[in-house]
């Protein structure tokens, strides 16, 4: 059953648990898994990730190299042929972040599914999710805790509504380490140590 609340759509499962908005796209291993906030209204309604119209994350792949093609919103599930994931802090709730239950994020899921796959990085897509996630005010870029072996990075927000604050460097900068890093091998060594 679906329905509609001031966060925009929401799925709800038989019980009235919400269901998740969209599915993780996840395995072991991969280079880099990208963590959102929540599904945004129109992504919710669309059923794929980033789909806004105002939303760069797809075009800025792309074009700082880490696909090979910018992807349709709705061919997200081939992010895992690119060494790459996703998932969102808030699984069962959809909309702008402010408008977010504040009990709506599940930080444990989110650091369990990090523990089970150890991919190299996980890049959260704005501020808020990693703040969150960290318990603290973060800035872009690397950050010095590290969960298991998998290193922490925060990029800025490509949603239109965060235009003012849009910088693809940060972007740039995660593509060209992940070209000159190896990293299995780097996991490897630091779950080793």
């Amino acid at each position: 059953m679906s329905t509609a609340g001031q966060n925009g759509p929401r799925a709800v499962a038989d019980a009235g648990t919400p269901a998740e908005i969209l599915p993780d796209v996840l395995a072991p291993g991969l280079d880099i898994i990208f963590c959102g906030s929540a599904a945004g209204t129109v992504s919710a309604r669309r059923g794929a990730y980033y789909a806004g119209p105002g939303n760069r994350f797809w075009t800025t792949l792309a074009a700082v190299g880490l696909t090979p093609r910018e992807l349709r919103p709705e061919e997200f599930r081939k992010m895992l042929a690119f060494g790459l994931g996703l998932t969102d802090l808030c699984k069962r709730a959809s909309g702008a972040d402010a408008a977010l239950p504040a009990d709506a994020d599940d930080k444990a899921a989110l650091a369990l599914k990090i523990r089970r796959c150890k991919p190299g990085v996980l890049a959260f897509v704005g501020k808020r999710p990693a703040a969150v996630f960290l318990g603290h005010r973060v800035e872009y870029g690397w950050q010095s805790e590290r969960l298991g072996a998998t290193q922490l990075y925060v990029l800025p927000s490509p949603s239109g509504r965060a235009r003012a604050f849009w910088d693809e460097t940060w972007w740039q900068n995660l593509a060209d380490w992940r070209r000159t890093h190896d990293l299995r091998a780097e996991r490897k060594a630091h779950e080793d140590a």
